[in-house]
């Protein structure tokens, strides 16, 4: 297919690099000028009858997903959706998944990657902001009705023009089937450059709002295949996602995405157990995957007493949460596999332990960062570099680290230093040999097994309740999970009957927040602990809460 390169035009909605740093990572091969439509191209013409996507019974080979993904984006482009529109994908494991987002790659509109998990508030919020024509979702996924979801949210979102489904559509005659749209006429549209944007990622958001985090092709490329090399991803590999398809780190380190550039196979895992897994694995070989710590945990349980073939698993790659040294001593005796541990974060920065590092720094470091160009800061609260070996904040920018946040000036304010540094939230610590050891968050944001949890988001949604005075949220300490979550919670004084735990869980669940984010633990009290100034001290209440374990 041949397609016009549409001219680039300068973007208020996403700071980009400067220049000269540009330029740099080009000279340097960093930025290839690749994009991920034409990199799919490549792939089906050098092998076209490589399997490149297995789910379940179907197997796609690259010349199979190309097909699909052309035929889409000619069906989009049909419907209106244009270079620069958004599109939210909430889509779980499933071979669509790719199918959809290469389509939107080609035709330069920006998938939102959604989570399985999320629920009306966020995925209203999503539309709402990015200013979404199109949601594409399941029908019904554990039970959970997801066109009955899309219906709310169209209703209230006025650009929301499509909802397309994966699946049984249901009787709103607004709803289209995903195999309705894709059609072989070519509908021209505007090839995007490598340059654009290609994609929109959800950050945590220690704030309560969940921020955008722009990628453009340019960088996401070289994180794939700079992650590639460092996991000894090839043509052969085979990658099993086990955590949500659309997910930072399944996608990129070095994730489906990875193993698509290098021509591998991408199988996807429905459920994340060992009991669904590790039969997958032994039917398809998998070579490689990634788990975050609590799944890890049981895979290690499990892998001694299975009774399937996992020997052709070859790398276990561990993030999004930190793994702990008892946990991480596991992995080899369980499992007969290299553990590779992964610190990063959807804005950039990826570190990893190499493949060839010695176990101890396997099992006690977070990794280095992929390129040497990373420039890595740790500092104290002045913003001035901390002694070797100390603890400090870590700063990072380098050729795939964002330079800010989607329409999101202010926040660029505080998140950003004047030369372009990212403010990571990490608190860590360097070794001699440039590894990082994470030691924790600098504010208050839980990590919940590697789901980001918002205690403000969390908080405003409690203090709906009728009979709520005032609430906070912490994390608490657990082995299995990393952090839980504890709302301690001030009633009332005209509440007109004692409230019990769940009641509070059944209010936050019914407001439509994601499962992750309901919290474990609910205790009520009379008074927060207060510091010198009159705010709520949360280190005290995490203080509380972890001593009351």
């Amino acid at each position: 297919m041949t397609v016009t390169p549409a001219t680039v035009t300068p973007t208020t909605d996403a700071p980009t690099w400067p220049e000269e740093f540009a330029a740099r990572y080009r000279e340097l091969g960093y930025w290839r000028g690749e994009t991920f439509g034409a990199m799919l191209h490549e792939r089906a013409a050098a092998h076209p009858d490589r399997i490149a996507v297995v789910d379940g019974e179907r197997r796609w080979s690259y010349a199979e997903l190309d097909r699909r993904a052309d035929r889409l984006a000619n069906g989009f482009a049909a419907r209106g959706i244009v270079k620069g529109d958004r599109v939210v994908v909430q889509l779980p494991n499933v071979a669509e998944f790719f199918e959809v987002i290469f389509a939107l790659f080609r035709i330069g509109a920006l998938p939102v990657f959604a989570l399985p998990a999320h629920r009306e508030t966020e995925i209203r919020y999503f539309c709402e902001f990015t200013e979404a024509v199109a949601y594409v979702v399941p029908d019904v996924l554990s039970g959970f009705d997801h066109r009955a979801l899309a219906a709310k949210v169209r209703a209230q979102v006025p650009t929301l023009r499509d909802v397309f489904v994966v699946g049984d559509p249901g009787p709103d005659p607004a709803h289209t089937p995903l195999s309705d749209v894709a059609c072989d006429d070519f509908v021209p549209y505007d090839e995007p450059v490598p340059s654009d944007l290609a994609f929109l990622q959800l950050s945590g958001g220690s704030t309560g709002v969940p921020k955008l985090i722009p990628r453009t092709h340019d960088d996401y490329m070289y994180s794939l295949w700079g992650s590639n090399e460092l996991c000894a991803v090839d043509e052969d590999s085979v990658f099993l996602v086990v955590l949500p398809a659309a997910h930072n780190f399944p996608l990129s380190s070095p994730g489906s995405l990875g193993v698509l550039y290098a021509g591998g196979r991408v199988v996807l895992c429905p459920q994340p157990d060992p009991e669904t897994a590790f039969p997958i694995i032994e039917r398809e070989r998998v070579t490689i995957t990634g788990l975050v710590p609590p799944l890890a945990l049981v895979w290690t349980e499990a892998g001694p007493t299975a009774r399937y073939d996992l020997s052709s698993l070859d790398v276990l790659l561990v993030g999004g949460a930190k793994f702990s040294e008892a946990a991480a001593r596991r992995v080899r005796p369980a499992l007969d596999c290299t553990l590779q541990q992964v610190f990063g974060m959807a804005e950039g920065l990826v570190n990893y332990t190499r493949l060839d590092d010695p176990v101890e720094t396997i099992v006690t470091t977070q990794g280095r960062p992929i390129s040497a160009h990373d420039e890595v800061r740790v500092v104290d609260d002045e913003d001035q570099d901390v002694a070797p070996g100390e603890t400090g904040h870590l700063l990072t920018r380098g050729p795939y680290t964002i330079r800010g946040y989607w329409r999101a000036p202010e926040h660029n304010q505080r998140s950003f230093t004047e030369d372009g540094f990212y403010r990571t939230g990490d608190v860590v610590r360097m070794t001699p040999t440039g590894h990082l050891v994470v030691e924790g968050r600098a504010k208050d944001q839980i990590n919940r097994g590697g789901e980001k949890v918002a205690p403000e988001e969390v908080e405003n949604v409690i203090l709906g309740h009728p009979a709520v005075h005032d609430v906070s949220v912490v994390a608490v300490p657990d082995e299995y999970l990393g952090e839980r979550t504890c709302a301690y919670v001030i009633l009332r004084a005209d509440a007109e009957s004692p409230l019990k735990p769940v009641a509070i869980k059944k209010f936050v669940r019914e407001r439509g927040l994601a499962a992750y984010k309901i919290p474990d633990r609910v205790e009520f009290v009379d008074a927060f602990p207060q510091t010198g100034i009159g705010k709520v001290s949360k280190k005290d209440l995490r203080t509380t809460a972890a001593a009351d374990q």
